[in-house]
């Protein structure tokens, strides 16, 4: 699939050269010859990476992760059942310094 960028199609590319890339390019064919050589020497040799000890490590914790449930369906049984049971209970002080914390985290 090719893309139409601003008009121009394939066919419709200007392969015109002016008279100073004209000049330039009798005078410099080999270096350039000289650039093709270089730039296929690093193409043959093959691209390699390498990954830090945290990004292996980030990736085991996310495959580790993937392992678990998103929801713990047992512990939103028990919470919804004492819900409606009546008998949840909210310990203020520690919800009130839950929403502190966040608010510094978010708002420093």
């Amino acid at each position: 699939m090719s893309v139409d960028l601003n008009g121009i199609g394939p066919g419709q590319v200007n392969t015109q050269r002016t008279t100073a890339d004209k000049g330039s390019g009798t005078q410099n064919s080999q270096p350039a010859s000289a650039e093709q050589a270089k730039s296929s020497a690093q193409s043959a040799r093959g691209d390699s990476v390498s990954l830090s000890n945290q990004a292996k490590n980030l990736k085991q914790l996310e495959q580790k992760l993937g392992d678990y449930p998103e929801m713990d369906d047992d512990r939103i049984a028990e919470i919804r059942s004492a819900l409606e049971n009546g008998t949840y209970k909210i310990d203020a002080e520690k919800l009130a310094q839950k929403m502190l914390e966040m608010d510094e985290s978010i708002f420093g």
